[in-house]
């Protein structure tokens, strides 16, 4: 299985999520019904437990992105950019089998491709504040 394309998909739903507001179980089963992907190389059990597990821990997830924001609101954060901070936030406080290493540089990744030109600079940035304030 492919995880990089399985986060990818996790962060795009997430990313869904915060603009339609639909919990995690009616994205997560609109986008299986409804995709044309082919889904045999990615790990949807991956992705549901991202879904559920940022939207169970939003509050503390955002908290721990905003705790490592330098003069910025978590408020502020561009949705994508947003979508990006949770997925790799997640991974690094609740997936123990992925090394901080890796979601920080898949984060970084997703920023390159989706994002603005500078906000890899930013998602990196936070994530490795992050890291080094919960070692």
């Amino acid at each position: 299985m492919n995880r990089r394309k399985s986060r990818e998909i996790a962060m795009k739903l997430l990313f869904e999520m915060s603009i339609k507001k639909d919990n995690y179980n009616e994205i997560y089963e609109n986008f299986k019904e409804n995709t044309d992907m082919d889904l045999q190389d990615i790990d949807m059990e991956y992705v549901f437990r991202v879904l559920k597990g940022v939207e169970e821990n939003q509050k503390t997830i955002d908290d721990k992105i905003e705790e490592n924001l330098i003069n910025w609101k978590i408020n502020r954060v561009a949705k994508i950019d947003l979508a990006i901070l949770r997925t790799s936030t997640y991974e690094i406080f609740y997936e123990d089998d992925i090394p901080d290493k890796v979601s920080v540089n898949e984060g970084i990744e997703l920023a390159k491709k989706y994002s603005d030109e500078k906000s890899f600079q930013f998602i990196n940035g936070v994530l490795g504040k992050m890291i080094k304030n919960n070692n």
